[in-house]
């Protein structure tokens, strides 16, 4: 896929992945348009992102996906590609924990479900385009459950769907591409919970995600993330301990 002139959507685009998949993709010379909940962070993303626009809202809430959906037709009909980067992540104890639906239920919402119907509303504008693609982000996660217990849940969710997607696309329309993007641990303030500190600096992740549209490389191992997927099948019981150290 070409990355250069296209128009993009990405969710959460104010901090952390996907803040520098923004700037990436602002730098390739793409029209960006970026979503945030806050305010002040999305202003303060949007000073670092020359030419690129800005929706303040929540894609866990159904109103405010519909306005941006609305915006997005009315003043942006070439958009051709989405990343679903937006996410929510708790970390509990799921054999303790007295409100583990309360939070699983918001992380399916704004990780899971939140995504299948922004990609439901946007599917008929991209489709009109001669070539479109959606990027979904999910994790390593999404393979081997983590600390982050309903999250990795969410992640898998995510993958399992990612995979349908891209099947039915290609036999439907064909100029529809479904990417994936596994990060590992990523050194963002959203994974200062599991001590995010340790992780890859989140431009590597970006930096990966271009290389792999431009190759139409569709399920995206980043960094370790192609040793613990190896590992998840020759020895899961291994992969599993890697992923829940003892603390």
């Amino acid at each position: 896929m070409d990355i250069t002139n296209n128009t993009i959507l990405i969710t959460g685009g104010s901090a952390g992945i996907g803040f520098e998949i923004a700037k990436a993709f602002t730098a390739a010379g793409n029209q960006v348009i970026i979503t945030g909940r806050d305010q002040k962070r999305l202003d303060e993303a949007l000073i670092q992102l020359p030419g690129a626009i800005g929706f303040k809202g929540d894609i866990s809430n159904e109103q405010d996906t519909a306005a941006l959906v609305a915006a997005l037709i009315k003043d942006f009909p070439a958009l051709n590609l989405v990343v679903n980067n937006a996410g929510q992540a708790y970390k509990y104890d799921i054999a303790n924990s007295e409100n583990a639906f309360d939070k699983a239920q918001d992380e399916m919402l704004t990780n899971y479900l939140a995504v299948v119907r922004l990609n439901e509303k946007l599917l008929p504008a991209l489709k009109a385009q001669a070539t479109a693609a959606i990027v979904n982000v999910t994790s390593i996660v999404a393979l081997v459950p983590g600390q982050l217990t309903s999250y990795s849940a969410s992640k898998a969710a995510l993958h399992s769907y990612s995979q349908s997607l891209r099947i039915a696309l290609e036999r439907s329309s064909g100029q529809v591409k479904v990417f994936e993007l596994m990060p590992p641990l990523v050194n963002t303030s959203f994974s200062a919970i599991i001590n995010g500190h340790n992780g890859i600096p989140a431009s590597e992740v970006a930096a990966d995600l271009i290389a792999a549209l431009e190759n139409d490389e569709f399920e995206i191992h980043v960094g370790n993330t192609k040793y613990v997927y190896e590992l998840s099948l020759t020895a899961p019981e291994e992969a599993l301990a890697l992923m829940n150290p003892i603390e």
